[in-house]
């Protein structure tokens, strides 16, 4: 895949956090949340500020990350799903 997200955008692939089975009660794939947690794959430029120079971004591909439940936009590429997001709805690094 040749992707690259313009400006302070970064493109992950979410991480499962694994199955938890609270009681023996099997929750169905569709009433389970979507995982918070990233892997970064790629990564723009930076923002663009006024002065015409650019801001490097602070994150690097290979990066966990947690970001926000509704960050972002869901893109599917390949058959497998993606989310593009900005460097600033990135909440943390972890690790």
């Amino acid at each position: 895949m040749a992707l690259r997200p313009l400006n302070d955008r970064v493109l992950i692939r979410r991480v499962d956090e694994g199955e938890a089975q609270v009681g023996g009660i099997i929750i169905p794939d569709t009433a389970k949340e979507k995982p918070q947690r990233g892997e970064i794959i790629a990564t723009g430029n930076g923002k663009l500020l006024q002065n015409g120079q650019r801001c490097g971004l602070e994150v690097k591909s290979g990066d966990i990350i947690l970001f926000g439940k509704y960050s972002g936009s869901e893109v599917k590429i390949d058959g497998v799903e993606y989310l593009i997001l900005r460097e600033d709805e990135i909440l943390a690094v972890l690790g």
